[in-house]
């Protein structure tokens, strides 16, 4: 049975940027090197930090993360409930929160279908 969409599991998702987590002195230089308002230095950072968080979730909560993307996303969401509620290494703030989510978005994609090759 699939789980409903929650708004809430996405800022669990994001955690991993957040201040309260980060106590390694190299993941905190990698996110503050990189420029979140770039798709492409965006993309590489959730390649270097979320791939191997990602790929190490079960299945299901694979599944759950992405159609909770795939549901807010299209559905017009903000992502202000998201990113309000946390704080991050980011040196910049989010300018498009949405864009960020749809990278984000494509990026589980990818890892996903890296799995299941």
């Amino acid at each position: 049975m699939k789980r409903p969409p929650e708004l809430s599991i996405l800022r669990g998702l994001l955690f991993l940027f957040d201040i309260d987590n980060v106590d390694d002195s190299e993941k905190e230089q990698v996110i503050v090197s990189k420029d979140i308002n770039n798709v492409v230095e965006l993309t590489e950072l959730f390649d270097i930090l979320m791939r191997p968080e990602f790929t190490s979730y079960s299945d299901s909560d694979r599944e759950w993360y992405i159609d909770t993307l795939i549901y807010y996303l299209g559905v017009g969401e903000s992502f202000d409930s998201i990113f309000d509620k946390i704080t991050t290494y980011f040196d910049d703030d989010v300018e498009d929160r949405r864009k960020f989510m749809q990278v984000l978005l494509e990026c589980l994609l990818k890892y996903q279908a890296e799995l299941v090759k």
